[in-house]
């Protein structure tokens, strides 16, 4: 009889959350925001590709495959995105204001109660401020998942890494987190990420392509050139290529690319290269992370990379905006 109604206990809580142990729910409601739509993406490849969510009535509803812990981004009209963190059997509720995203409230996971209270002690500091919260929550919480999503943005991807910061947090991390797959790849990473830092000389790097063509930066001069990464399954990445092509064109042969693809299958980056035309020198080498050439110019993320000229680093980790700007100015300079 107890058998019986703890199943039936079961049956019960799992109706009322509205999601089985292999899914992952959002749902929420858009102040100012009556009808509309916004997308979400996993830059761990949590989701294949990028999906519409839609917004009728100042309300959505979201509902994914979740077979393991994952980040999920949120990309909104304005082009911000945010952070969700993904459990298998979990469901969340979003209450936001369209005009003030940054402030939005995400109930229903501790991981996600943790974000919003940082996104709510952080909305009107200053950008070092900020980086110090984001230590101490890391400090404080190192059991959760929002400490890599942390890590890696206001230490690691940034114009000026805190290499040091960045092995201390992941070793703390890894200490509650030993099986953590990101956490253990970052570390194995750390000994590399030197590698690209602001005035080092360009390292040389080399691997294949989707063809199996030899693919080298050792040809591509004393101008100024961008190493990047991307994946098929990231959102940001795309749009970062999308925006290098277009400057490559309108460069008159000043600008040169070279990028890496960390997917694990073929095809997909094949159908990227071929949808948006990428028409350069592209590494595909099926290592993903632990791919050497991403090693050899001391890149970790997706996306992720670093500008060159006359084969010196000068700038790294730049979002898609700033990328284009340091582009025009170095094009633009006459030395």
């Amino acid at each position: 009889m107890k058998h019986i109604l703890c199943i039936v206990s079961t049956l019960m809580l799992l109706t009322a959350c509205g999601v089985d142990s292999g899914h992952f729910k959002l749902s929420g409601r858009f102040l100012n925001m009556n009808q509309g739509e916004f997308f979400i993406y996993g830059p761990e490849g949590g989701i294949e590709g990028v999906d519409t969510i839609q917004v009728m009535g100042g309300r959505f509803t979201y509902e994914m495959p979740c077979e393991r812990e994952a980040i999920l981004m949120l990309v909104f009209p304005n082009f911000s995105e945010q952070p969700i963190f993904a459990q298998p059997g979990k469901s969340v509720d979003i209450q936001a204001d369209a005009s003030h995203i940054k402030e939005m409230t995400v109930k229903g996971t501790k991981a996600n109660e943790l974000m919003t209270s940082f996104r709510k002690k952080t909305a009107q500091v200053s950008p070092p401020e900020m980086v110090k919260i984001a230590e101490e929550t890391i400090n404080s919480h190192p059991e959760s998942p929002i400490g890599i999503y942390l890590l890696k943005k206001f230490f690691l991807m940034t114009p000026t890494p805190d290499y040091a910061k960045v092995e201390k947090l992941t070793a703390k991390m890894l200490e509650e987190q030993p099986q953590n797959g990101p956490l253990i790849i970052l570390q194995r990473q750390m000994a590399h990420l030197k590698n690209g830092v602001v005035g080092a000389s360009m390292a040389k790097i080399s691997g294949t392509d989707i063809d199996g063509n030899a693919v080298s930066n050792s040809e591509m001069g004393d101008g100024v050139t961008v190493i990047s990464t991307w994946g098929s399954w990231n959102y940001q990445s795309q749009e970062m290529q999308r925006k290098l092509r277009r400057k490559m064109r309108s460069s008159g042969g000043r600008l040169h690319l070279l990028s890496i693809c960390v997917d694990a299958d073929r095809n997909s980056c094949r159908n990227i290269i071929k949808r948006d035309t990428l028409s350069w020198p592209i590494i595909f080498d099926n290592m993903l992370f632990d791919s050497p050439a991403m090693q050899k110019a001391g890149l970790a993320d997706v996306p992720d990379n670093i500008v060159v000229k006359n084969r010196k680093v000068v700038a790294r980790s730049l979002s898609t905006s700033e990328l284009e700007e340091k582009i025009d100015q170095l094009l633009n300079e006459r030395h």
